[in-house]
């Protein structure tokens, strides 16, 4: 007898006698096992020492015993399977279904996978962690999996792929019309001015409300034709132009990023020539205007009210800050930064007497650095809201203005101020055009602000509109 077998004082059929099995007498039984590989060599007969089978699952747990390729997957010898200590993960495949593995790791986790070749390549899908499939339930997932692949399919390839899909369709799904034009203005700042970006993420989603939530990758060309469409017929031929020319550009925007594949407008032509305004508001109907604003908002109404004597653009006057003041308790000049100024130059106005007192009974709200603050630390922004609320308080007095707009203050200031004898020159200047009545040669060198003529011109215009 084996000196080893010897000093334990067991045999070869102690197990079929019930003797002596502890984990100690299971480790030397392997042990033996592996070392001497003749034992219980009879053919037909297991090779077996004490009730441990070469090649099981308690086998393969014995350090230095040699590796077997896999056992027969049952409940039992699934959960004694365990990871060499000098090993990360060890693999095993059944026996009865060739291709169906158990991935076993180091810390003690098992997984059910199911192996097959393509060319010279395995492929290993898979299946699910042992505890939460059954053996049975792996082994028919497995199944179906070396189905799919002995028919010429690569199961591995395709669940990537649909995977792939997936992450694809999420992205897109998450990438809707909003968040195109939020993230177009926010990654062009810096670029375009402020004002711009702000009004052209505004009027996308005014143009396209119904968008708002859709993937932007959804969007078609016959929808962008359809909404556009409809948009020159509710509005006007300018405002689908313009909608037009900022979903172009946010479109372009996100397929040069790779957000987006295609750009549905891209390539579509101008809904139509645009026809300058002719508009010219009277005095009287500007006075109107003027009484109405005091019944309206009171943020709303002082802004209406600026902007019609100040002659400057929408957007410039309600983003107004207190810092561009030349003096909080008494301002007189209001400096308009080259960053949102529409032609990029800084621009200083001078604020008339009903323009100071307006301001100075502004609230400054804290943490707002707006002089007509809207919600949290924005600016007001609602300038149709604000022209439909003056108009109904004229419709109460019987007042009814046709075809106006809040930017035909600019061109009914200038006009009133040509008829009594206000230079072009100067009405350029107080409008803050590039090019005007000075241009060519004469505009590079004429660098005159005409200050003082500017001042007077809009404290004559103020005298004419406050009674």
């Amino acid at each position: 007898m084996d000196p080893l077998i010897k000093s334990l004082e067991i045999c070869p059929d102690s197990a079929r006698q019930g003797r002596t099995r502890t984990p100690e007498n299971r480790q030397i039984e392997a042990i033996f096992v592996a070392s001497h590989q003749t034992f219980d060599d009879t053919p037909g007969q297991r090779k077996t020492f004490c009730g441990v089978r070469y090649g099981s699952a308690a086998h393969q747990q014995i350090p230095g015993a040699p590796r077997m390729a896999g056992f027969k997957f049952t409940l039992r010898s699934v959960e004694s399977a365990v990871c060499p200590p000098d090993k990360k993960d060890v693999l095993f495949f059944d026996t009865t279904t060739r291709g169906f593995g158990l991935r076993v790791s180091s810390s003690g986790g098992k997984m059910f996978l199911a192996q097959y070749s393509v060319g010279k390549a395995k492929r290993r899908v898979p299946l699910g962690a042992f505890g939460v499939l059954t053996i049975e339930e792996a082994r028919a997932q497995a199944r179906a999996v070396l189905g799919e692949a002995a028919k010429g399919g690569d199961p591995m390839a395709e669940r990537k792929a649909m995977k792939k899909a997936e992450l694809v369709a999420a992205a897109d799904a998450s990438f809707t019309f909003e968040t195109l034009a939020t993230s177009w203005a926010e990654a062009r700042e810096g670029e375009r001015r402020e004002s711009y970006l702000n009004e052209a993420k505004a009027a996308l989603l005014r143009a396209f409300p119904d968008w708002r939530k859709q993937p932007a990758s959804s969007i078609t060309v016959a929808d962008a034709v359809k909404a556009l469409d409809a948009i020159r017929e509710a509005k006007s031929v300018v405002t689908a132009n313009r909608a037009l020319a900022y979903a172009r550009a946010a479109y372009g925007w996100a397929v040069k990023r790779q957000k987006l594949t295609i750009n549905p407008f891209q390539g579509l032509e101008r809904l139509g020539r645009e026809q300058s305004r002719e508009r010219v508001l009277t005095v009287t109907e500007l006075r109107a205007i003027w009484e109405a604003c005091g019944k309206i908002t009171p943020t709303l109404g002082a802004y209406v009210r600026v902007l019609m004597l100040t002659l400057q653009r929408r957007e410039e006057v309600a983003s107004m800050r207190w810092a561009e003041l030349d003096d909080l308790e008494n301002p007189t000049t209001w400096t308009l930064p080259r960053e949102r100024a529409k032609n990029g130059r800084t621009h200083v106005v001078h604020l008339s007497a009903p323009v100071r007192e307006i301001i100075r009974a502004l609230p400054r709200i804290e943490g707002n650095p707006f002089v007509f603050a809207g919600r949290a630390k924005g600016s007001i922004g609602a300038y149709s809201y604000a022209k439909n609320a003056i108009e109904k308080e004229m419709a109460e007095q019987k007042i009814t203005l046709t075809d106006w707009r809040l930017h035909d203050f600019r061109r009914s200031g200038v006009t009133w101020l040509a008829t009594h004898g206000v230079p072009p020159h100067v009405a350029d200047r107080i409008l803050n055009h590039v090019s005007g009545t000075i241009s060519g040669v004469a505009a590079v060198y004429q660098r005159a602000e005409f200050l003082t003529e500017r001042r007077d011109a809009l404290d004559l215009w103020a005298g004419a509109v406050v009674q």
